[in-house]
C-alpha cells in the first residue's frame, strides 16, 4: 500500500508533466496538474491549534482503506478486443488526474488480458457546461463506443445527453456529478452521497464550535450537482441550531485563487466569522491561505486530498476533510464502460448507480493520508 502510494505521486508529477490533452492508447492517459496545487508553507503549527479529545477516531485500517488501490478486474469477459473511449470532465484539476490513475490501472489490466483500450480524457481549463456540450457533440461525430461525462451542469446538460442517448450513443457518467434524474444516461459511476458529505462536514464544523457561531459556505460551481448537494447539506444542518448563522455563499468555480480571494472578503465583512464550509477541493485550500494571512481562528472544514490541504489539515489550519476514492472512481469508470460497450444495460453486471466511499479524515490523520497518497510523512 505504501509504495503504491509513491507510486501515485510519481506517476502524478511524471505525467503531468509530460502529458496535456492528448489520446491515450495502450500509454497512461492525459495527466493535468493544477497550477494552484504547489504546496505554500503554512505559518501555523500544529501546537497552535491542537486536536481536541472529542474528536471522532479514523483506525489506520479505515484510512488505508479510504483510497484503495487495490483492484482487479471482475469476472466478465468483454465481447470485443479493441475499446475506444471518450471522457469529459469539469475541469483541468489534480482531483481528475487521480481519478485518472484509476483508468490507467483498469486499461492495463485489460491490456494484459489482450484487450485494449483507448480512450481520451479531456476537460476545459474552467468550468464550462457549454465547453462540454461541444466536447461532446464533436465526440459524437467520431463514434467513440462509450462517452463519459462529469456533469458540470445537470440542467444544461442533461437534455443534450438525453438526446445522444436517443440517436443510439452510448453515454454514461462518472466521477463527482451524475446528470438529472430520469435522465436517460445509461449508468453513473462516482460519489452518490454528496448531500451527506455536506452535512457530515457540517456537524463535524457545529460540534466544534459548540453549535454556535457564524459560518460561511464556498460552494464552488455553478449547477454542478455534487457542489450544489453538499451546500445543501450545510445548509439545512446548520438550520437544525438556533444559534448559528450563515453569513455568506459564495460560489469560486473551483478555483483556489478566487476561493482565495472571496475568504478575505468574506473576513473583512465578518472578521468575528466562526467557520467555513468548503464543498469542493479547491476552496479549502483557497480558504486556509486567507485564514493564515489574516490571522483569522475560523475553523475549516472541507472536501477532499489536495496535498496542500494535507499540510494545512496537519498543522491544524483545516480541521477535517471528506477524502473521496477517486482512485476507485476510475477504475470503476472503465470496467462499466466496457460493459456498456458490449450492449448491457444496468442491473446484474453493474448498477445503475456505482458508490464509491467518502472518509472523514481530522488532525491526527493527516500524516498517513500524505504517505499513502504522495509518499511523504
Amino acid at each position: 500500500m505504501r509504495n503504491k502510494g509513491r507510486h501515485l505521486v510519481l506517476l502524478l508529477s511524471v505525467l503531468a508533466a509530460v502529458f496535456a490533452f492528448t489520446a491515450c492508447s495502450l500509454a497512461p492517459p492525459a495527466v493535468h496538474s493544477d497550477e494552484h496545487s504547489a504546496s505554500v508553507e503554512t505559518e501555523i503549527s500544529a501546537e497552535s491549534r491542537p486536536v481536541e479529545a472529542s474528536v471522532p477516531s479514523v483506525s489506520d485500517d479505515s484510512l488505508r482503506s479510504a483510497v484503495d488501490f487495490q483492484h482487479e478486474l471482475d469476472s466478465y469477459e468483454p465481447l470485443k478486443d479493441h475499446y475506444s473511449f471518450y471522457f469529459t470532465y469539469k475541469t483541468v484539476h489534480s482531483w481528475w488526474d487521480a481519478v485518472a490513475l484509476g483508468m490507467e490501472d483498469a486499461q492495463r489490466q485489460y491490456l494484459e488480458k489482450g484487450i485494449t483500450i483507448t480512450y481520451e480524457y479531456m476537460a476545459p481549463e474552467g468550468v464550462s457546461a457549454e465547453d462540454q456540450i461541444q466536447r461532446l457533440r464533436m465526440a459524437q461525430k467520431k463514434g467513440y463506443d462509450v462517452i463519459g461525462v462529469d456533469v458540470a451542469d445537470e440542467k444544461i446538460l442533461s437534455p443534450v445527453l438525453d438526446e445522444m442517448v436517443d440517436s443510439g450513443t452510448k453515454v454514461m457518467t462518472f466521477s463527482s456529478s451524475d446528470a438529472s434524474a430520469g435522465c436517460r444516461r445509461i449508468a453513473y459511476v462516482g460519489n452518490t452521497h454528496n448531500y451527506q458529505d455536506g452535512a457530515d462536514l457540517t456537524e463535524a464544523l457545529c460540534e466544534k464550535l459548540g453549535y454556535k457561531g457564524k459560518v460561511a459556505i464556498l460552494v464552488g460551481s455553478a449547477g454542478a450537482p455534487c457542489h450544489e448537494d453538499r451546500a445543501r447539506g450545510a445548509r439545512d444542518t446548520i438550520a437544525k441550531y438556533g444559534d448559528m448563522e450563515i453569513v455568506a455563499t459564495e460560489y469560486d468555480m473551483d478555483s483556489v485563487d478566487l476561493a482565495y480571494d472571496l475568504t478575505v472578503q468574506i473576513l473583512k465583512d465578518c472578521p468575528e466569522l466562526d467557520g467555513i464550509v468548503c464543498c469542493n477541493m479547491s476552496n479549502p485550500v483557497g480558504a486556509a491561505r486567507a485564514v493564515v494571512e489574516t490571522g483569522s481562528g475560523a475553523v475549516i472544514v472541507g472536501m477532499d486530498h489536495d496535498e496542500e490541504a494535507l499540510r494545512y489539515l496537519s498543522d491544524g489550519v483545516i480541521y477535517c476533510l471528506g477524502v473521496q476514492d477517486c482512485y476507485s472512481i476510475g477504475f470503476d469508470t472503465i470496467q462499466t464502460a466496457v460493459k456498456i460497450a458490449d450492449g448491457n444495460l444496468a442491473g446484474e453486471l453493474f448498477p445503475e448507480k456505482k458508490n464509491e466511499i467518502t472518509t472523514i479524515i481530522f488532525q491526527k490523520d493527516a500524516a498517513l493520508m500524505r504517505e499513502l497518497l504522495y509518499g511523504e510523512i
